[in-house]
């Protein structure tokens, strides 16, 4: 970059034409939130019919599009503030040297030489010293001499000058930097000449995010920084002192640490993760997409081969096994974007049979994924309910588990007299990918201790009601072991706990986890093996092993009605609709099992 172009150049106006694309974000985003959760809620609520299903679709992918428009402008956005934050740098370091040469009597000259006139003490020869001009170079060394030069000059504004050109060179130097760093980034960040917002033009945005981070880190160094380690109170005030521009340069540039930072408000969390999901959803499909046609399709149908007689049987066809491998690997190619279609089909079930708006409170692809989604907001509901999935919840399958929500939502609604109720998916940790290789190790559940209780302490940093919600904690297989140890190890902040087919949680009574006495309850279907199961490796103490099924634990024992190990959630079952009412705050209507008759005198006598 030259001087007068540099000289000319004004840095706000990069920081205006941001603001305007920020507008245009935020005005995309309003549109966003209005088709989803207001038009076609209300289009599902009250409508039916192939013509409201085609017009809730077209809205649908209308909705998609001003999502992507208020992705890449509010990336665009940050883009320019970033670049104009810089080049403002190297700016003020320009306007600096010119305004002390102008001061010094000095002339700049366009190639950023600095010219000076004769002046200081006359010599032995009466005369005073001559003007003459700085060196004007680039290279370290020479610039040393230069300087160097110049302090022997017996004519002071020889040092002037050299110190003015030497910092004009400097300044010259950083613009031209930032200028080849943003220009390719900025031109990047522009959409296809089409009117659909592809898998394609997801993953570009992914592309661009890193582009657009990486370059603007030093912008986003000198803002306010998370408190490190901070907890969630912490957190929630680093947020609430950020102004609207740092927070917009915080989501667009680092939606994934914001989604992800406890305390946070719930609507601030979902706004970034929506933007992670999409982005991941379309990087994805891409891959998938490129793994198909590198791994075509085998022959599915081979004759089948009697194993008794070994002859091929006529008209009889079977799978063939290169098929059935290349079909699982397919399988595990697409697992991800399962797990993403999920989470994407219960943002479009708002509104059906009354479902409220979700909220993605977290959400990551990395290892098996982690995913942590709402049904209502959880920041103004009366009653908090957050579930703990087991043994083999992944991303890839959390379908499953954001529906037990969903039902245990629509019982706790139904039976709250009028109070809100949030339920929440919370798979924030690394479960047990299977029960006998992994489930009988009780690391998983201490290594996922705390981020639940960080979780559940975030639930109370950022609730916004005048009282404090009534949060309840329900969990399944392993994940109430993990809830065990999260009342071992720190504090639950929890008012009622609920267990559901519980191997064991690692405490030997109800008295031990960390909720008012009464508060604890259980559930164990018929034919659940799992609670005998895992009873001599995370029952109790180590010595007593004790699980929430035993009389002696302390829990509340609900009736069940559900076979199995994984029915508790099914739709009209007294096993769903007695955490239904625990959730909404109606103990005295949970159903209890009797407790064992005790032994008569003479049966005692007999005992012995």
């Amino acid at each position: 970059m030259d001087l007068a172009t540099l000289k000319a150049l004004k840095p706000t106006e990069y920081a205006e034409a941001a603001n305007g694309y920020r507008s245009t974000s935020d005005m995309a985003s309003a549109a966003k939130d209005r088709i989803e959760n207001q038009i076609s809620a209300a289009m599902r609520k009250s409508l039916k019919g192939e013509a409201a299903t085609a017009a809730i679709g077209q809205l649908t992918e209308l909705g998609k599009n001003f999502h992507y428009i208020q992705t890449e402008c509010g990336l665009v956005g940050s883009a320019l503030v970033a670049f104009s934050y810089e080049m403002e740098a190297a700016k003020k370091k320009l306007d600096g040297a010119l305004a002390d040469a102008k001061a010094g009597g000095l002339t700049v000259n366009a190639d950023g030489s600095v010219s000076y006139p004769p002046g200081g003490e006359p010599g032995k020869d009466g005369k005073t010293p001559e003007g003459g001009q700085s060196a004007n170079l680039t290279d370290d060394t020479a610039s040393a001499i230069g300087r160097q030069a110049a302090n022997f000059n017996p004519n002071p504004k020889a040092r002037l000058a050299q110190d003015c050109a030497d910092r004009i060179s400097t300044a010259l130097t950083e613009a031209t930097e930032v200028d080849a760093k943003w220009a390719p980034k900025l031109r990047a960040l522009k959409a296809d000449d089409d009117l659909t917002v592809s898998d394609r033009d997801w993953a570009d945005v992914s592309s661009d995010t890193k582009g657009v981070e990486a370059a603007g880190k030093q912008y986003v160094d000198s803002l306010p920084q998370p408190p490190e380690k901070g907890d969630p109170k912490a957190n929630a005030e680093w947020w609430k002192g950020l102004d609207a521009d740092e927070q917009a340069a915080w989501i667009s540039m680092r939606a994934d640490s914001v989604g992800n930072l406890d305390g946070l408000p719930s609507t601030v969390r979902d706004e970034a993760n929506r933007m992670v999901l999409a982005e991941a959803r379309g990087t994805a499909q891409v891959e998938y997409d490129a793994w198909l046609k590198k791994n075509p399709e085998p022959t599915r149908q081979t004759d089948y081969l009697n194993p008794m007689t070994g002859t091929t049987m006529k008209g009889v066809k079977v799978d063939s096994v290169a098929w059935k491998k290349w079909d699982e690997a397919r399988k595990g190619a697409h697992k991800s974007i399962d797990g993403m279609d999920a989470i994407q089909n219960r943002f479009d079930q708002t509104g059906t049979k009354g479902l409220p708006e979700a909220y993605l409170l977290g959400f990551s692809t990395e290892g098996d994924g982690r995913a942590i989604l709402a049904n209502g907001n959880p920041d103004t509901a009366d009653h908090q309910a957050v579930y703990v999935p087991g043994t083999t919840a992944e991303l890839g399958t959390v379908k499953g588990d954001i529906n037990r929500m969903v039902n245990v939502w629509s019982v706790a609604d139904a039976n709250a007299d009028g109070k809100s109720v949030s339920t929440i998916t919370w798979l924030g940790y690394d479960a047990p990918d299977s029960i006998p290789k992994d489930a009988p190790f009780e690391h998983y559940a201490y290594d996922g201790a705390p981020a639940l209780n960080g979780f559940l302490d975030s639930l109370e940093a950022s609730h916004t009601g005048d009282a404090a919600p009534h949060r309840t904690v329900i969990s399944h297989s392993y994940g109430t072991t993990l809830v065990g140890a999260a009342a071992e190890t720190g504090n639950l902040n929890a008012d009622d706990v609920v267990f559901a087919g519980s191997p064991g949680v690692k405490v030997s009574g109800a008295d031990e986890m960390d909720v008012p006495k009464g508060h604890v309850w259980n559930a164990e279907a018929e034919g659940d093996v799992v609670p005998d199961l895992g009873r001599y490796g995370h029952g109790g103490d180590g010595i007593n092993f004790r699980i929430p099924s035993d009389e002696q634990f302390g829990a509340n024992q609900m009736t069940t009605d559900t076979e199995g190990h994984s029915g508790y959630w099914d739709e009209g079952s007294r096993s769903l609709i007695n955490q239904g009412l625990v959730v909404a705050g109606k103990d005295d209507e949970v159903r209890l099992k009797p407790p064992p008759n005790p032994l008569t005198s003479e049966e005692v006598m007999r005992s012995k």
